[in-house]
């Protein structure tokens, strides 16, 4: 099944500049798993040691969130993903306040 999988900006290093990648699998799982055979450097972009999504990347699936769960969700042909970059928030505290920056 053939899937878009639609990379995120930060991430488009990795796949020389394609922000549109088809690929295919049954699963966010397994489409995500022959994006990185084909672009290896999204690897530690996009999971951990254990094979875990990092905790800042979000994937939607059809302009939905595929949260929780994201790579046991079945796909099917046509289906549209998103990878999603979540920007960490800095917060620095002190005595008298509490300030977030987002970046």
């Amino acid at each position: 099944m053939g899937i878009k999988v639609n990379v995120h900006k930060t991430h488009r290093t990795h796949t020389d500049g394609l922000e549109m990648i088809e690929v295919d699998g049954s699963s966010v799982g397994d489409c995500l798993g022959r994006l990185v055979s084909r672009f290896p450097g999204l690897d530690k972009a996009l999971f951990d040691d254990k094979g875990k999504l990092l905790h800042y990347i979000e994937i939607y699936l059809n302009q939905q969130s595929a949260y929780p769960g994201e790579l046991a969700k079945p796909v099917k042909d046509g289906d549209e993903s998103r990878v999603r970059l979540i920007k960490p928030a800095l917060v620095v505290s002190t005595k008298d306040r509490t300030d977030v920056f987002i970046e």
